[in-house]
């Protein structure tokens, strides 16, 4: 028996105007992935820092950069 592929059903969510046919997966992943680096804080780090530029500072600070 052939399994079926995920990718082939249709979503209920999907909406009839969106059409992927012409669509590239990964097209700009290696771009991204370049240009990136994500770092996950655990919870109760995150709590202490409300934006990206928070972090950065600590950090740069701790490293002796600022």
């Amino acid at each position: 028996m052939k399994k079926k592929d995920p990718r082939d059903r249709v979503s209920e969510d999907m909406r009839a105007e969106y059409d992927f046919s012409g669509a590239e997966r990964g097209k700009y992943a290696a771009r991204y992935a370049a240009g990136s680096n994500v770092v996950v804080l655990e919870p109760d780090v995150a709590q202490l820092f409300p934006n990206a530029k928070a972090v950065n500072d600590a950090l740069r600070k701790v490293a002796g950069l600022d």
